[in-house]
């Protein structure tokens, strides 16, 4: 549960802004999203290899080019 303590006087809507940052940082919808449907994990473990060749690419374009 996230807790925003609103300070005197503080706008309503600069402390909605303050969640809503917050809950972003917490990554709980990616959470949600992701427990939705099951991964099996060698699926999982092809995705973030796949994902880490794209970066390694992706910077061995950047030091060349």
């Amino acid at each position: 549960m996230l807790i925003i303590p609103v300070k005197e006087g503080e706008n309503i809507d600069r402390a909605l802004k303050r969640y809503k940052r917050k809950f972003d940082r917490t990554k709980t919808m990616k959470n949600l999203r992701e427990r939705k449907n099951f991964t099996k994990p060698s699926v999982a473990k092809r995705a973030q290899k796949i994902k880490a060749s794209y970066i390694q690419r992706l910077r061995t374009q950047e030091e060349v080019g």
